[in-house]
Parts: structure tokens; C-alpha cells; sequence
């Protein structure tokens, strides 16, 4: 197996496009090399425990409601290419995503971290839900066969908080900017929602035996 690390937040629509688009790939190739590790990167590491409205939020990054509007276009054309429907007018707060990048820890250990950050995309930007609340992690986790009160337990706590903290400071030391960002085989960054083209060539490079960057 192949390491597929991919740093991503589950508030970033490009993340939510790159993961469709990676999908779809990897259904043409059922025995694809990759094993996929998710890895956390918060794109608002500052932003306050209670999440902020979303539209002061996108209006204070974008510099005003046309700034966000303009922003916004080629995410709505690239989902609806990779066959996403995003229901972005139904999400009310732009939340801190500390926590579901600990639920996204946690399921990696149980073996579930692909379900449950898919679970995560939709969940935000498909069903409007503030996936900074800890009752809706955990109603997430149980969708997705984790002991829902074990992880409520946790989120109440502190349990593995510095840890995601300190691997969101060690992507930016890596340089990473920006999310999606790809890592293939621990050597080769792949920034981006990448096209299923480009995951295709670079999965029968691989199982050519080929270095995929060569």
C-alpha cells in the first residue's frame, strides 16, 4: 500500500470538490494502492470557540457581500461538475473546527475516517448543520458506527486537542497553505481539487511502478 495523506478541513468546499473528484478516480481502480490518512488543517485556526456568523465571516474575508458573491462562483460550478449539490444559503455559522478534526482523529483509530469525513462534508454543507457542536460530532460518530457518548465525553474534554493543534502548526511548517493538499508516498504534494484524470494517471504510474512525479 501507497500512503495517500491528505490535509484538509471540513469546512472547505475545495476539500469537499477535491475528495469528490479523488472518488471518483478510485472507483474505476477497486484495488487502487492508496491507503488514505486525513490530516488536520484549520483554515481559521483563530477563529473563537463559538464559531462567528457566516455572513460577517465571509463578508469580513472576501471584502464585502459582492467579494463573497464573486468568491463563491467557481465553487459552485466545480461541485456541480464533480456532482455535488451544495446547499450553502441553509449554513448559519462558520464554525471552529477543533473539534471535528478531533472526531476526524478518532476515527482514524477505529478505522472509519473516510465515512466520517464525508459525514462531515455533508453535514455542513449540504445539511447547514454547525459541526462545531459537540452533540452534532456526536450524532455524526453514531451515523457512523462510533460509540456517540464516548465521543461526547471527549469533546467535553481536552483529550487530544494540543495534539491537533500542534500537527496544524507542522503542516504550515511543511508549507502547506492551502487545502486540499495531497501528499503521495510521503515525497510528492499534489495541491488542490485535482481533476479524476490526474488521479487516474498517477494510480497506473503507480502500479506501473513508476514514479508519478517523474
Amino acid at each position: 500500500m501507497i500512503q495517500l495523506d491528505i490535509f484538509s478541513d471540513p469546512i472547505c468546499p475545495w476539500c469537499y470538490i477535491g475528495k469528490a473528484h479523488l472518488d471518483r478516480a478510485l472507483q474505476d481502480f477497486p484495488d487502487h494502492p492508496f491507503q488514505i490518512r486525513w490530516l488536520p488543517f484549520m483554515l481559521n485556526p483563530d477563529m473563537p470557540a463559538a464559531g462567528m456568523d457566516r455572513r460577517a465571516y465571509l463578508e469580513t474575508k472576501f471584502g464585502g457581500k459582492e467579494g463573497a458573491v464573486q468568491a463563491y462562483l467557481p465553487v459552485h460550478e466545480n461541485a456541480e461538475a464533480a456532482g455535488l449539490t451544495l446547499h450553502l444559503d441553509t449554513i448559519a455559522k462558520t464554525p471552529n473546527t477543533v473539534d471535528a478534526h478531533r472526531l476526524i482523529h478518532w476515527a482514524g483509530i477505529e478505522g472509519r475516517q473516510t465515512p466520517v469525513v464525508s459525514a462531515l462534508f455533508r453535514a455542513y454543507f449540504v445539511e447547514g448543520r454547525d459541526i462545531g457542536d459537540a452533540e452534532v460530532l456526536a450524532d455524526v460518530a453514531d451515523d457512523q458506527g462510533m460509540d456517540a457518548s464516548l465521543i461526547l465525553r471527549l469533546l467535553r474534554s481536552d483529550e487530544d486537542r494540543k495534539e491537533i493543534v500542534e500537527r496544524d502548526a507542522a503542516a504550515r511548517g511543511m508549507g502547506i497553505t492551502s487545502v486540499p493538499t495531497f501528499i503521495v508516498a510521503g515525497r510528492h504534494a499534489v495541491p488542490g481539487a485535482q481533476p479524476p484524470d490526474l488521479w487516474r494517471r498517477v494510480i497506473e504510474e503507480l502500479r506501473a511502478g513508476a514514479d508519478p512525479a517523474a
